[in-house]
């Protein structure tokens, strides 16, 4: 099996994808900066689990630090390399945007360099769902435009994806983006939706429902999620000879070993409704502060993952009452 690289081993969804291929027989080396945007404890919780396989090790370090990531990518020789690390959260980027450009545009920018220089087999990294911005044609699919991203957290991604492309052309990286769309499950970031209404409903106190709850998102199940990633792996683009014989349905780029990947549920599920989905699986009603729309966000989010199935013969489709449960076991479990 290839071994993998992956940054951000103490998040949500570097920790499940690192767990996913470690249960597949991968060795697995993580770097994670442990910042303190959320709980670290809960993210050095998850390093501790991780750590009780041989097969994994890491390295506690910022991707602004160019010397040690290249230190330890060096020192690891990873076929695969997947860059999950980044500031994320679409509203603390108004609150603190330098944070995005040296953890999203620096941070990245190191992390190909690093790519670059040894040569991997495949560079796999995460995108967003947010590069879609004001687009209001459903379901999304990587062949629109997205020229209108409403956020900086969003722009920073964007710009990530024309980097990576440059890099893919110029030095023949083959190299997948991913857009994820709102992605939950156990072990989550507190700052995620999910997270909030189960916090704030068992102790007694109301939710903020945006856009008085007139909004829709494609949520994913993080087990979906990291499953996808793992067979990504094993689908690094080519370069087309011959552009015209891109299938119809294939993101590919036309000059170089580049393509992008929605990782969605496929389905556009009202807010309200996973409200109602958590009421049921905690058997409590849950309070609502009915609000008007924050700044930077969008009524809806829908995936097409005609790209996904075609590359590895899976979509994601765990129904939110599966997934919005588990959470929920897991929450009252860990927080006893």
């Amino acid at each position: 099996m290839p071994k993998v690289f992956i940054t951000g081993t103490a998040g949500f969804i570097g920790f499940h994808l690192a767990k996913e291929l470690l249960s597949f027989g991968y060795e697995v080396v993580g770097f994670d900066g442990m910042t303190d945007y959320y709980d670290v404890e809960l993210k050095r919780r998850r390093h501790a689990m991780l750590l009780q396989n041989p097969e994994f090790s890491a390295v506690e370090g910022r991707l602004e630090d160019f010397d040690l990531l290249r230190e330890t990518a060096l020192n690891a020789k990873p076929d695969v390399i997947v860059h999950l690390a980044a500031q994320a959260g679409v509203r603390y980027s108004l609150e603190n945007p330098r944070s995005y450009i040296e953890s999203n545009l620096v941070g990245t920018f190191n992390v190909m360099e690093v790519a670059r220089e040894l040569s991997v087999g495949h560079l796999l990294m995460a995108s967003t769902s947010s590069v879609y911005g004001g687009n209001t044609e459903m379901p999304f699919d990587e062949k629109q435009r997205t020229d209108t991203p409403l956020t900086l957290y969003a722009a920073t991604k964007k710009a990530n994806e024309h980097m990576a492309h440059s890099y893919a052309h110029l030095w023949k990286i083959p190299t997948t983006m991913f857009r994820f769309f709102t992605v939950y499950g156990p072990y989550g970031r507190p700052d995620l939706a999910l997270f909030k209404f189960v916090r704030a409903a068992l102790a007694g106190e109301a939710i903020d429902v945006y856009n008085h709850g007139d909004m829709s998102r494609d949520f994913t199940y993080v087990g979906d999620l990291v499953r996808s990633i793992r067979l990504l792996i094993e689908c690094p683009p080519e370069a087309a000879a011959d552009p015209a014989d891109i299938p119809e349905w294939d993101s590919l780029s036309p000059v170089a070993p580049f393509r992008t990947v929605n990782i969605g549920n496929g389905d556009c599920v009202k807010l309200l409704d996973f409200i109602s989905e958590t009421e049921k699986a905690l058997g409590i009603p849950i309070r609502k502060n009915m609000m008007d729309m924050q700044q930077g966000d969008v009524p809806a989010t829908w995936a097409n993952s005609d790209v996904l199935f075609n590359l590895t013969g899976f979509r994601p489709n765990t129904p939110i009452s599966k997934g919005v449960q588990d959470f929920v076991d897991w929450y009252r479990e860990y927080y006893d």
